[in-house]
């Protein structure tokens, strides 16, 4: 990887920088004994799109919390267009010109998609002008948000549009982007980063990039920063390096980032299968671990139900489920989770059917879930990993209803060896461990006794590269060793790489299922985005 230089020469002509947006020297911050960002030098120039990767602690959040007034710096300090700042706060940020688009909300459900963009404007408010520069930035960026929409009553992906619309309208002239694709179709997120591409250049705006898709990376940057241990490890133009590069620079060693292409295109659309079990006709006369027929839920919202749903799983394969999120991936989750019960439709269990108001025994009889949000429904942080690795099998540390600490923590040595958690013991509170280990905590809990089927929602949401590698090869053995595992996701290069069979789902049904030989990923954007091909 080559390390950028300040200028060069080419066919004759001296290469100088474009004007710098903002810089970043020696930026230091420390919590306790741990020295998330230790002089820190990086600059963003107008007219680029700028690459920050890192594993997960490597301080590229940290760092972009200082740029943008969420956290103060210990050292170091912040030029804007050459001239020193103090950053205190967001306001300030905003008033000089920097926004940032978070991975997580902050948007207020009660509220409409343009009253949340006015929210935090200081001047007097004009509701028709509002709307209609919403308006006018949704169709600039693509975006296909509806000012008068109730944020409650949007899916997860228009609520990221929403989260883009707040930020742009502010006309920051420096934008960071936190992981602003991952509830995005492939078309979806294309578009985005082409009008991002136009802004940069013909408004002369700098883009950080924060991200873990290096493919994402690779195809919308110029220029990429990669930390590791809270500094800068190296610098590189775009078009000088590739995935393995950039994998290794992370992570320090070789990691396995390669994904199997999927060349072929859908030949014959008669092997794109609407059947009940989305399985293929050749082979409908093999049994599932778990079935869902016609599965119908229902809310007082109505957003992202399922809709006469229907899917096979069999022993041993990776079903991995594709769609834009907020097309019914909760609700489905929830019912394999045992949290919801359905309106109409059935649920079969190794061919035994659940009743209706008996989903709760599904966790119990061979069900194995990873939910999609690990912070919401997943663990608990404040207690401790001895605590959240039990939750699923608590007669591991009781006995006659009474704590058996030493059986519990004895159990959960045996899992923090077995899943090579990274943690100071079984007492650890979990929030002290970083998102791929608290990823491990899940899985060792839900897979330890070996599910019949696992409900992989999102398994690799917000991991870094080696934390993928690791959850991905788990995926694998545990379908070789005969668990049923329905994958959900929107990564479709996660899709690709470890499904057996792919489907899609749409507007709370499959809309498709085939082999994976069978589609391309053109294909299947289109099925996320319309349902159709």
């Amino acid at each position: 990887m080559n390390e950028l230089s300040t200028s060069s020469i080419d066919g004759g002509s001296v290469y100088t920088e474009p004007p710098s947006a903002i810089t970043a020297e020696k930026l230091s911050k420390t919590y306790g004994y741990v020295k998330a960002c230790d002089e820190v030098d990086i600059e963003l120039f107008r007219g680029e799109i700028h690459g920050i990767l890192g594993e997960n602690g490597a301080g590229k959040s940290t760092l972009m919390k200082m740029l943008i007034g969420l956290v103060l710096p210990d050292g170091g300090g912040i030029k804007v267009d050459g001239k020193p700042v103090t950053i205190r706060d967001p306001l300030d940020a905003s008033e000089l010109g920097i926004g940032m688009v978070h991975q997580h909300f902050s948007l207020v459900e009660a509220l409409t998609v343009w009253e949340n963009v006015a929210l935090g404007d200081n001047s007097k408010l004009d509701r028709n002008k509002t709307r209609e520069r919403v308006a006018d930035l949704s169709l600039q960026y693509g975006l296909d948000v509806n000012p008068d929409d109730r944020v409650e009553d949007l899916p997860v992906g228009m609520r990221q549009r929403v989260e883009l619309l707040k930020c742009l309208r502010k006309d920051p002239s420096v934008l960071i982007l936190d992981e602003p694709t991952s509830v995005l179709t492939p078309e979806e997120s294309e578009q985005l980063f082409a009008s991002l591409r136009r802004v940069v250049e013909e408004e002369n705006r700098a883009v950080a990039l924060v991200s873990h898709r290096l493919s994402e990376v690779l195809q919308a940057t110029d220029r990429i920063t990669i930390m590791r241990n809270g500094t800068v490890i190296e610098r590189c133009w775009t078009k000088d390096t590739d995935a393995h590069s950039l994998a290794r620079g992370m992570v320090g060693r070789d990691v396995d980032v390669g994904f199997k292409e999927v060349k072929q295109s859908i030949k014959d659309s008669s092997k794109v299968s609407s059947d009940p079990s989305g399985e293929n006709v050749e082979d409908s006369e093999k049994k599932f671990v778990l079935e869902l027929s016609n599965v119908v839920t229902s809310s007082s919202s109505g957003v992202g139900e399922l809709d006469g749903f229907s899917l096979g799983i069999k022993a041993g394969e990776i079903f991995g489920l594709a769609g834009v999120e907020g097309n019914g991936q909760s609700a489905l989750v929830e019912v394999l989770s045992g949290l919801r019960t359905v309106s109409s439709g059935s649920v079969f269990l190794q061919a035994k059917e659940v009743s209706h108001n008996n989903f709760g025994r599904l966790a119990g009889n061979g069900v194995a879930v990873i939910p999609e949000d690990r912070h919401d429904s997943g663990v608990v942080l404040g207690m401790s990993v001895a605590e959240n690795l039990l939750f699923s099998n608590l007669e591991e540390g009781y006995k006659h209803g009474l704590l058996n600490k030493s059986r519990r923590d004895k159990r959960a040595r045996e899992l923090i060896e077995k899943f090579e958690i990274n943690c100071t013991g079984p007492e650890a509170p979990l929030w002290s461990l970083s998102g791929g280990n608290q990823q491990r905590v899940v899985l060792a809990r839900e897979t330890s006794d070996k599910p019949v089927v696992l409900i992989a929602s999102q398994p690799t949401r917000g991991l870094d590269v080696g934390a993928i590698e690791y959850m991905t090869g788990q995926l694998q053995e545990l379908a070789k060793s005969g668990v049923g595992v329905l994958l959900i996701s929107s990564e479709l290069d996660e899709i690709f790489s470890l499904a057996d069979r792919i489907g899609v789902i749409f507007r709370g049904k499959l809309a498709a299922s085939m082999n994976r030989e069978e589609v391309n990923r053109e294909s299947l954007g289109l099925l996320m985005g319309r349902g159709e091909v």
